[in-house]
C-alpha cells in the first residue's frame, strides 16, 4: 500500500485536493449566515423579504466526470452519455440542499463551458435535454425542482473538452430547516447505500458519485487515452500520473457485471425521494443529514461541536472502489477521505428511530443500515474527530 503522504502527493500533483483545506480556510472566515452550523449557508430572505423565510443558493457540478463522458463519446460517437452528466451536476446540488430540508420550489440554472471544436452541437443538445428531463423526474419523485435556464459558454482557451455546472436557489420556511444547530452526541448514523438499483432508477449504480474522478480516471484508465486525447489533461501534470491505469473503458470491471466505463460513468444517485418520504412520515425524526461528497466519509467532522463520530459497521466497498484502490495503491485512510466507499448519504437520528429510516430506504430498493454512532469528544482541544473501521484497520481522523 502507498503511504498517506505518497497518496496525497498523487492528488496534489494532479491539481486536486481531497480535503479542500485551503478552500475551507478561506470560506470559514466569511459570514456563515442565519444558521452557522447548517450543512449549507442559509441567508435572510432577500428574495421576498419575509421574516419567516430564508434563502439558499448553491453551486456544484459534475467535476471531471464530464471528461470520462467525453472520452466515451469520442470513442463511440454516442452523445447520450452526457444525459448522465446532467444528472450528476444537478444531484450534487439537490442532495446538498436535502441536508437542510429544501424539498420544493428549487430553481436550477445550468452552465456548460465547452470547447466548441471538440464538443459539438449534438453533445450539447443531450446535456441540455438531459437536465430538463431530470428536473421533470425530480418533480414526479416529490422534490419540486424547475429549470431556470442557463448559459453555454464557448471557452476553448479554458477547456479542451467540457465542464458542466449547476446553480440551485430556493426559498424555505425557517422553521423547516434541518440541522440548524449541527449534530449532537448520542445519535445513530444510518448510511444509505450508493450502489445497487433503486426503484426510481433505470440502471445499476456502481456508487461512484461525482467526487474523486480526477484520480479515478487517471489511475484506472490506460495510457491509450493520454496519447489519443491530450486535450483531456493538464500538460503540466507528470506523465507518470496521467492515464496510468490498466483499463480501457470497454474492459470488464473485476467482480462486477459492469464495464469500467459504465462504472465510472454511473450517474450520481439522488436520495431525494427517500428524504422526502422520511420528512413527510416522520417530521421530527431527522437530527442531521450529511451528504458524503467532498471529503468522503470524513465530511461529517465539519458539523456539530465536540463530537466523536464512530463508524464501525460500514458497507463493504463496491467493486469500483476496490478496483481504484488496487490500481492506485492508495491507502485505506485516503480512500475513505476521497470517496464515499459505499454510502453517500447519512441520516443522524435517535437510535430508536433508525429502523424507520432503514425501512423507508428499503421501500425504494436502497440498502441501508446503522453504520455508526456519535459520542461526546474527549479531546482536550474539543475538536470533532472520527474513528473509522475498514479493511481490518481502525483509522482516526481529526477536524482540521
Amino acid at each position: 500500500m502507498a503511504s498517506k503522504k505518497n497518496a496525497t502527493d498523487r492528488y496534489a500533483s494532479r491539481g486536486v485536493s481531497s480535503s479542500k483545506e485551503e478552500v475551507h480556510a478561506a470560506v470559514d472566515k466569511l459570514d456563515r449566515g442565519l444558521f452557522p452550523n447548517a450543512f449549507c449557508k442559509i441567508t435572510k430572505d432577500y428574495l421576498t423579504g419575509s421574516k419567516s423565510k430564508c434563502n439558499v443558493i448553491h453551486s456544484d457540478g459534475s467535476g471531471t466526470k464530464s471528461i470520462i463522458a467525453y472520452l466515451y463519446f469520442k470513442e463511440t460517437n454516442d452523445a447520450s452519455v452526457f444525459r448522465g452528466i446532467s444528472q450528476d451536476s444537478i444531484v450534487m446540488n439537490i442532495d446538498d440542499l436535502l441536508c437542510i430540508g429544501a424539498l420544493e420550489g428549487i430553481v436550477i440554472s445550468n452552465t456548460v463551458n465547452r470547447n466548441a471544436v471538440n464538443f459539438p452541437a449534438k453533445a450539447l443538445a443531450e446535456l441540455i435535454g438531459g437536465a430538463e428531463d431530470f428536473t421533470n423526474k425530480l418533480c414526479k419523485l416529490g422534490v419540486k425542482t424547475y429549470s431556470g435556464g442557463g448559459e453555454t459558454a464557448d471557452v476553448g482557451d479554458l477547456t479542451g473538452s467540457v465542464v458542466v455546472d449547476s446553480c440551485a436557489v430556493a426559498v424555505l420556511d425557517r422553521k423547516k430547516v434541518l440541522m440548524p444547530d449541527g449534530i449532537d452526541a448520542g445519535l445513530s448514523i444510518v448510511g444509505l447505500a450508493s450502489f445497487g438499483k433503486a426503484k426510481y432508477e433505470d440502471f445499476e449504480n456502481s456508487g461512484i458519485g461525482s467526487n474523486g474522478l480526477t484520480s479515478a480516471r487517471h489511475d484506472m484508465l490506460s495510457p491509450y487515452y493520454r496519447k489519443k486525447y491530450p486535450e483531456t489533461y493538464d500538460a503540466n501534470t507528470p506523465k507518470s500520473l496521467v492515464y496510468c491505469g490498466p483499463y480501457k473503458l470497454e474492459d470488464k470491471l473485476p467482480e462486477s457485471d459492469m464495464t469500467v466505463g459504465e462504472a465510472l460513468l454511473s450517474p450520481t444517485r439522488t436520495y431525494a425521494p427517500v428524504i422526502a418520504k422520511i420528512v413527510k412520515k416522520h417530521p421530527k425524526l431527522i437530527k442531521g443529514i450529511i451528504h458524503c461528497s467532498g471529503g468522503g466519509q470524513t465530511k461529517c467532522m465539519r458539523f456539530g461541536k465536540s463530537v466523536h463520530f464512530i463508524k464501525n459497521n460500514l458497507f463493504t466497498p463496491p467493486p469500483i472502489f476496490r478496483a481504484i484502490q488496487r490500481a492506485s495503491k492508495t491507502s485505506t485512510q485516503e480512500m475513505y477521505k476521497v470517496y464515499n466507499m459505499g454510502h453517500r448519504m447519512e441520516i443522524y437520528c435517535k437510535p430508536s428511530d433508525a429502523q424507520k429510516v432503514i425501512d423507508i430506504a428499503k421501500s425504494f430498493g436502497i440498502e441501508a443500515k446503522i453504520v455508526g454512532r456519535t459520542e461526546p469528544s474527549k479531546r482536550k482541544d474539543g475538536k470533532n474527530h472520527l474513528t473509522l473501521s475498514a479493511n481490518g484497520e481502525e483509522i482516526k481522523y481529526v477536524q482540521s
